[in-house]
């Protein structure tokens, strides 16, 4: 993984709030605070919190509980301080994979779609562990395959057709590389979990063609490779025009739930 695919900065964070927000995130958003909500929790950790999408679910479904949402991008944060502001939440810089948190000092971890990104995920899965209390629970999603999940591989396989010799490669290196729900137990394991249950979640986003196009091309890491290839404009176009079939309609989703305690 190069740094790139972790660099959510200038105009991405904005755009990655604005536009796949409501397209790929809130939905599964949604869903991950009504299931932390449910178990009553008083101190939630938050990792790879991003602009605030889920944080902000949280403090609807958990009205009860403090918040400390944290994400290696200081830019994302601050996106999502502006969006929520000053309350239950404390907004943190941290790397998930080295928490700045005492030991069991958490009864909930939450995080949405950020295990993918983190080079070490068992390092990352023993440090939720590390500062959950005991009888703690880590919640978390990821994304399965990219074939399942229609408007991004879409909108990847029209960038990568217009860089054929040298094709962009973040959406199948990245988001989608980490589908097996095998290997993702297994790595749960690894970092001392043992009660673990998983589940793959369909639904469903209304897709709003040249809004997806911008934002999974200006509004992500795959940013970062096309520019590097020259052609922004040219992409964003391409991806418009391969998710044309989907414009005005609901387009599926889907993608994993694990729960470990």
């Amino acid at each position: 993984m190069s740094g790139s695919d972790t660099l959510f900065a200038g105009s991405i964070p904005a755009l990655y709030d604005r536009l796949l927000g409501p397209l790929l995130f809130e939905p599964y958003a949604r869903d991950l605070a009504e299931r932390a909500g449910a178990f009553g929790p008083r101190r939630i950790l938050e990792t790879a919190a991003g602009t605030g999408i889920v944080t902000a679910a949280l403090l609807r479904e958990a009205p009860q509980a403090e918040i400390v949402a944290t994400d290696l991008n200081q830019a994302m944060l601050d996106v999502a301080a502006g969006k929520i502001g000053p309350g239950r939440v404390e907004f943190r810089a941290a790397d998930a994979q080295s928490l700045p948190f005492a030991d069991a000092s958490f009864d909930f971890v939450v995080c949405q779609f950020g295990v993918m990104f983190f080079p070490d995920r068992v390092a990352a899965y023993r440090e939720a562990r590390r500062v959950l209390k005991p009888g703690g629970r880590f919640l978390f999603n990821a994304w399965d395959r990219i074939d399942r999940n229609p408007v991004s591989a879409a909108a990847a396989g029209a960038v990568a057709a217009l860089f054929s010799g040298d094709p962009p490669s973040f959406f199948e290196r990245v988001p989608f590389s980490y589908h097996d729900r095998v290997r993702i137990e297994a790595d749960l394991r690894a970092a001392g979990f043992t009660d673990i249950v998983a589940e793959t979640v369909a639904t469903t986003s209304r897709v709003v063609a040249r809004d997806a196009a911008t934002g999974l091309c200006e509004g992500t890491p795959l940013r970062a490779e096309i520019e590097e290839r020259g052609r922004l404009e040219a992409a964003v176009a391409a991806a418009a025009a391969a998710l044309a079939p989907f414009d005005g309609g609901d387009a599926p989703m889907s993608a994993h739930v694990l729960s470990a305690a």
